[in-house]
């Protein structure tokens, strides 16, 4: 389960965004308007964007989002905050690379490690810790485990939405 369940989970409605059991079926930016009643964030506009760690597309359709994607980026002002999200148990070279990009073009985005709950206890703190040393979050309070299965993370990824998008 990837950014559709993410999505889902986190807004707590079913259905919401498409899951799919193939990597990559986000193949546009899809927006979400969200209405809300925390006073704190009670409307934004989510945006789901291609993935391209697992994606099962050409390299012609990728190469295709990159500029998509940056720009809807550019846009000054629009964009209050970037969740990235990474697979917990795998953590590709390319999570480095988009971490490094987002920065270069002025985010810092909140770092998720995806499907918390698939990973045993006996290995947890340490994938965990592996995919934060591998980005170079090491102790970064904006880096979070999150599982659409059980919850877990849904009340700090949360919180840590509320405090960047501040209206």
């Amino acid at each position: 389960m990837g950014k559709s369940s993410l999505i889902n989970s986190l807004l707590q409605r079913k259905g919401l965004a498409k899951v799919s059991r193939t990597p990559g079926k986000t193949r546009a930016i899809n927006l979400f308007t969200v209405v809300t009643d925390d006073p704190q964030l009670s409307r934004f506009v989510l945006a789901d964007l291609p993935g391209y760690g697992y994606a099962k597309v050409s390299k012609t359709e990728r190469a295709q989002w990159a500029p998509l994607i940056e720009a809807y980026l550019g846009r000054d002002g629009q964009v209050c905050t970037v969740v990235m999200l990474v697979e917990s148990r795998v953590p590709g070279p390319q999570d480095a690379e988009t971490l490094r990009w987002l920065r270069a073009i002025g985010y810092e985005p909140i770092v998720v490690a995806t499907k918390a709950d698939k990973l045993k206890a006996g290995e947890r703190v340490a994938a965990l810790r592996r995919v934060q040393e591998g980005l170079g979050l090491a102790g970064s309070p904006t880096f979070m485990a999150y599982s659409s299965v059980t919850g877990e993370g849904r009340e700090r990824l949360w919180s840590a939405l509320k405090e960047r998008c501040r209206i």
